[in-house]
């Protein structure tokens, strides 16, 4: 296998900080954080924009599956950048 380029590497490292930065906004919707704090506004501001495009093409349900999606997109997303 041959090695990994640093611009690679960088696309993966970023791909996973992402995925973290979904994962921690979708465990705190289940404590219901205050609109005000300044970390979660940054967390809404960063995650926003991909969940709500991929709620366009979701059916809507009482459950939002927009995070789990995601997760999964970007996870293939790292391993295709991570083949080539």
């Amino acid at each position: 296998m041959a090695e990994m380029s640093f611009i690679q590497y960088l696309l993966i490292q970023a791909i996973s900080v992402y995925e973290l930065l979904i994962v921690v906004r979708a465990i705190l919707s289940w404590f219901s954080p205050s609109p005000y704090n300044q970390l979660y506004r940054l967390l809404i501001r960063l995650t926003e924009p991909f969940l709500s495009a991929l709620r366009r093409y979701l059916p809507r349900s009482q459950v939002d599956f927009s995070p789990i999606v995601a997760i999964l997109l970007l996870s293939l997303l790292g391993r295709v950048v991570q083949g080539f």
